[in-house]
């Protein structure tokens, strides 16, 4: 019995001991090669980071600052950074509040905290949620300098080995440096420095301890805490953190009360003004022309910020409620000085001046008259205004009436719709339509009678450019917002005005300002004048949906639209109405400091010729209800409620019945016995125009009209 049980004592250890005994040394010797394997890849790490020098002059990613003509910066766009703040001069209460909100460990770990990560995996099992906040300062550094955002182990694994990579390598007061430089605190705003600025209006040297609460706060959830977007959300976060610097013995941090973060003073958020309109036209560009997609931007642009304020000013103080208005301004080389695309950039960033295509009106009569002088005809060509169809299409006049012979300048200064028809099928519509493409029109003209009168949708930018190619005596004008880019203060893009391309003779132009500016003498544009010569045209559509005026003077040419987005009728608003006032309301402020500048025929009215023109008196705009969108026929309907129509200019007399006598008979109408008012000598060729424009006079009694 006792041999038995010696050597059932003796029996060799179980299999189960000896697979423990394997799995154990097994186990060591994993750890030991995984740690020979981190150390290893911890200090290849180390000998490929940049040094310390470099880590603070690398971007985060492009900034853009956008400067006006003169030179101000009216936008920056992507990341901004401050100035870089050295450890030394980073207050005390910022780096305190950093370290107790995101890493409270940061002095005693090395890079990675077992104990945080083991805090977070407990978290993790109590509310039943992925691991979530167990990033030091180190790893959040190393992730926002190297690495992605992507969730993933082996993103998480490589964030581990570079902590400890940056930790054998730069000392703690740096690594702080390098992330309160660089951290991410929403707005745009990289750095405390930035964000100070930004949130607070001041640099981050100057920081206060419930300030950096509020700055530290922002790091967990930027597009959360931002004071840009959730004021109150921000001072709640401070909150949070400068209850956790109580409860780890902060500094000062119990000497902070409740009113103390309270009375924290944000800086106002810029408004998103009209500028915005500008910039987000320009800004695309910038693909087409430069390559650069990583340096810090400076993009130069050719906006005027008086002239766009005056610009702001003039849309919202003449587009009548309800309605929208637009405005562009385009120097001599296309320079874009002013853009204003609607009433309001907060409410509406759709741009009516760039992206909005409507029907342009009696405006568009500017190609077929275009067409008709460069096929021949002079501006003192006598027509005949009478019934006409074309095409099963018979256009009326606003006046609902017609008056004989009278000559082109008359016909287009009074934008008489009977005469642009029969203009446009003498020298034929596909010829209209494509003096309308040479001119810049980019979207798409139909052929059919009714175009002359501007039922094809057209661009406020492309009527404005057209208007500036005529005010440049023919030659083509293409509207521009970027002078030039610079990167590193090296030039990288540099715009060249290009005057060689011509649209029409010189002669022709100066023939079609003649009738432009008749139209702001005596015509349907009077509101438009402004003290100096001024050339331009009204466009009305139909049932009042659009009013359009165009015009320059002294270099400068503006384009004005009004109308409701959903196309709606708006009671009273005519080309020669609120978008003329708007126009003259403008131009007076934009060219003030400019030398008035004289046209090639000027045109100088004695007072008792500047009498009221057909919309005056009948209250109807210069096409409209002739026509619908497709051109067919409409019945005219009856003239606007004067109670309603809050946009019509004072009544004037009606015509009397000897007035109307003549205008039928074609006698002349008596003429006071003052003479013509006459500029000085010397200052250009002078005309006289007809005083009323139904009446036509013979050739051989017009008064004489010396240097024509």
């Amino acid at each position: 019995m006792a041999q038995r049980s010696r050597s059932r004592s003796a029996k060799p250890p179980s299999r189960w001991r000896r697979i423990l005994k394997w799995t154990v040394g097994l186990g060591v010797a994993g750890a030991v090669l995984g740690l020979l394997a981190l150390v290893i890849a911890v200090y290849t790490a180390r000998a490929s980071l940049p040094s310390f020098d470099e880590l603070k002059s690398s971007p985060n990613g492009q900034m853009i600052r956008v400067h006006a003509a003169d030179g101000t910066v009216i936008v920056s766009l992507g990341p901004s950074y401050g100035e870089w703040i050295p450890y030394s001069q980073i207050p005390q209460p910022m780096r305190d509040a950093m370290i107790a909100v995101e890493d409270r460990r940061f002095r005693s770990h090395w890079g990675v905290d077992p104990v945080g990560i083991a805090r977070g995996i407990q978290v993790s099992f109590q509310r039943d949620r992925r691991v979530a906040g167990v990033s030091t300062i180190t790893q959040q550094l190393a992730r926002n300098v190297f690495l992605t955002s992507n969730r993933s182990y082996i993103r998480k694994l490589r964030e581990g080995i570079l902590a400890l990579a940056l930790e054998r390598k730069f000392s703690k007061d740096q690594l702080l440096e390098l992330y309160l430089n660089k951290a991410y605190f929403g707005g745009g705003a990289y750095g405390i420095d930035a964000a100070s600025r930004k949130f607070f209006g001041h640099p981050a040297a100057t920081l206060s301890l419930s300030e950096s609460a509020i700055i530290a706060g922002l790091v967990k959830a930027p597009s959360n805490y931002s004071p840009t977007a959730d004021a109150d959300a921000a001072i709640d976060r401070g909150r949070v953190v400068l209850r956790l610097m109580r409860q780890q013995g902060v500094a000062g941090a119990d000497a902070v009360e409740e009113a103390d973060i309270k009375a924290v003073k944000l800086a106002p958020e810029p408004m998103q003004n009209s500028v915005r309109y500008f910039t987000d036209w320009a800004l695309p560009q910038l693909e087409m022309l430069i390559d650069e997609t990583v340096q810090p931007l400076e993009v130069w642009t050719t906006l005027d910020l008086d002239m766009q304020r005056a610009a702001d000013q003039a849309v919202r103080a003449n587009t009548p409620g309800g309605a929208q208005g637009a405005l562009v301004a385009l120097d001599r080389g296309g320079e874009v000085r002013a853009m204003v695309g609607g009433k309001d950039y907060v409410n509406s960033i759709y741009n009516r001046a760039t992206q909005a295509t409507r029907q342009p009106g009696s405006a568009f009569k500017l190609f077929v008259y275009l067409t008709a002088l460069e096929a021949g005809h002079k501006p003192d060509d006598q027509v005949v205004d009478e019934p006409v169809t074309i095409q099963g299409w018979s256009p009326r006049n606003s006046s609902r009436r017609y008056s004989g012979a009278i000559d082109l300048r008359t016909a287009f200064a009074y934008s008489i719709n009977t005469i642009a028809a029969k203009l446009g099928l003498e020298v034929g519509f596909g010829a209209v339509a494509d003096m309308a493409r040479r001119f810049g029109i980019t979207t798409p003209v139909n052929t059919q009678p009714s175009m002359v009168l501007g039922t094809s949708d057209v661009r406020l930018i492309d009527m404005t450019r057209a208007f500036a190619s005529i005010s440049q005596k023919g030659v083509a004008v293409t509207p521009y917002g970027i002078t030039r880019v610079t990167a590193n203060n090296q030039v990288i893009y540099q715009h060249q005005v290009d005057t060689s391309r011509v649209l029409v003779a010189p002669y022709v132009a100066a023939q079609m300002t003649d009738l432009l500016q008749t139209a702001v003498n005596t015509g349907t544009a009077r509101a438009a004048q402004i003290g100096r010569p001024v050339a331009g045209k009204t466009g009305t559509t139909s049932s009042n949906k659009d009013g359009w005026f165009l015009g320059f003077s002294s270099g400068l040419t503006t384009g004005v639209w009004m109308g409701r987005d959903d196309a709606k009728p708006i009671p009273g608003l005519q080309g020669g109405t609120a978008p003329a006032r708007a126009f003259a309301n403008f131009m007076g402020k934009a060219v003030a400091k400019r030398p008035v500048e004289q046209f090639d025929t000027q045109v100088t009215l004695p007072d008792w010729q500047l009498e009221p023109d057909d919309e005056t008196y009948f209250g109807e705009p210069d096409n409209a209800m002739m026509v619908d969108a497709d051109g067919n026929p409409l019945t005219p309907a009856a003239p606007n409620d004067p109670a309603v129509d809050d946009e019509r200019p004072p009544a004037e007399p009606a015509p009397t019945l000897d007035d109307l006598i003549d205008r039928i008979t074609g006698r002349p109408t008596p003429r006071p016995e003052s003479a013509p008012v006459r500029p000085p000598a010397g200052s250009g060729p002078v005309r006289d125009v007809p005083a009323r424009p139904p009446v036509a006079q013979p050739r051989d009694q017009e008064p004489a009209r010396p240097n024509q």
